[in-house]
């Protein structure tokens, strides 16, 4: 597997051509709100940039880090030796369907977050390696997997933070509450004002009553096409 370095601050980390990440990672890492006392597991890590984010930034107490694939989780473990991070992120190779307590106990997480498979596993990833279509396509997982998941492993008040396409939302919300974790707010994100929106953040917490606000929304370019403030921030 080649491999390519670069610089999150003062964290050196690998990626490679089919492990990679994009704008939604960073959106998802700032909206999760992670505290230096949380507990996080990160769910469909891939080559780990959220965990390495949080490393980055809030540092948390603990960070669970799982994905499927080997390869995946080998970089993130590479990434954590080199830069001395072996107590703070525990990357794991694991199918998030069949998590057991033996590996992250349930009720002991205070955050969830998750960048799944956008797509259904239907056509049309002909063209992608198999480890794309694996991280793009629900081949090895579907919302409701991750929502499940994410119930058996977060404390009762604990939230699930997650990112998707807006023509997902309803199966989102479905997934979510149909394991007991409730819609609390939602923010969607705008390339520009004068775009549909092609994202949307969502927090939920488990155990909670009915209730969601739609926050305002999130826009990342203005009308020159140079980066808003708030989304400079996020990216620096």
């Amino acid at each position: 597997m080649e491999t390519e370095a670069f610089q999150l601050g003062k964290i050196k980390m690998y990626v490679s051509e089919d492990h990679r990440f994009g704008t939604d990672a960073f959106l998802l890492a700032y909206y999760a709100g992670i505290r230096s006392t949380s507990v996080v597991c990160d769910l469909c890590t891939g080559c780990g940039i959220i965990p390495l984010i949080f490393c980055k930034n809030a540092k948390p107490q603990l960070i669970y880090a799982v994905d499927i694939q080997e390869e995946a989780v080998a970089l993130l473990q590479k990434t954590v030796d080199e830069n001395g991070l072996q107590n703070l992120v525990q990357p794991i190779t694991a199918d998030l369907r069949s998590l057991s307590q033996n590996v992250i106990a349930y009720e002991s997480v205070d955050i969830v977050t998750a960048n799944p498979p956008y797509m259904t596993g239907g056509s049309g990833f002909t063209k992608e390696s198999e480890a794309q279509a694996i991280a793009r396509h629900e081949l090895m997982c579907s919302i409701d997997d991750v929502c499940a998941a994410a119930a058996k492993l977060l404390k009762y008040g604990g939230y699930l933070k997650m990112c998707h396409r807006p023509e997902r939302l309803s199966d989102v919300i479905n997934a979510m509450r149909s394991h007991n974790i409730e819609p609390k707010s939602i923010t969607f994100v705008f390339n520009s004002i004068n775009d549909r929106p092609w994202l949307f953040l969502v927090s939920g917490k488990k155990g909670a009553a009915p209730g969601m606000i739609v926050e305002k929304p999130m826009i990342l370019r203005n009308d020159d096409k140079s980066y808003t403030e708030e989304y400079s921030k996020i990216y620096e």
